[in-house]
């Protein structure tokens, strides 16, 4: 389908998010131009107000937006733009032009890129590549022992054990889902799927 965008009110503000991480990026605005600019070079480029011109964002740094997907609200006059960044986003040399401190929810899927990064391209000494080698019964016996930890130093009450356990358990549980081709979106469309939010 074809994104066909509502200009009749002017500029349209385009939200750029990281596909990676999630983390939104900027916020800039859009005309027709810069839409279709955008759309068939696969960077994205604005309409700049203060320049009163059509202006891709790293054109003179370098820090280029490359476009993942984009999508259009539901009345077709605001764009959601998953890029990956060439570099920090903002002129400050921040990632985000909203600061660089992520969300703890953020921070699991810069893990989660980080743990298949590993996958592809193995890292000397690296724990998450010596899993990998190790294959999937081990990876998923490092699960199970993190679980039981995990369950003891809750029963413990230790707060401080119980986080670190639970930190384990998780980061084993990524690398598992890792090394069998998925990841936390498979999971998290199921919690989704259970808990029917009504509209």
């Amino acid at each position: 389908m074809t994104l066909q965008p509502d200009f009749s009110k002017g500029l349209i503000p385009a939200i750029i998010q990281n596909e990676q991480d999630g983390r939104v990026l900027m916020l800039g605005y859009m005309d027709a131009q810069a839409f279709e600019k955008s759309r068939t070079e696969g960077r994205v480029c604005f309409f700049s107000r203060s320049k009163n011109r059509l202006w891709t964002k790293g054109e003179s740094s370098g820090n280029f937006l490359n476009i993942c997907s984009m999508q259009l609200d539901c009345d077709a006059d605001a764009l959601l733009i998953r890029v990956s960044p060439e570099g920090p986003t903002c002129h400050t040399g921040s990632n985000s032009c909203f600061g660089d401190e992520l969300a703890s929810t953020d921070f699991l899927q810069v893990l989660k890129a980080l743990i298949a990064a590993r996958k592809i391209q193995p890292k000397p000494g690296s724990y998450t590549n010596e899993l990998f080698d190790a294959g999937i019964d081990r990876i998923a016996q490092k699960v199970g022992e993190e679980g039981v930890e995990t369950v003891i130093a809750a029963k413990n009450n230790d707060l401080n054990a119980l986080h670190e356990e639970a930190a384990d358990l998780i980061y084993h549980l990524l690398v598992l889902l890792t090394a069998k081709k998925t990841d936390l979106n498979g999971v998290i469309a199921v919690l989704k799927n259970r808990h029917q939010i009504p509209g």
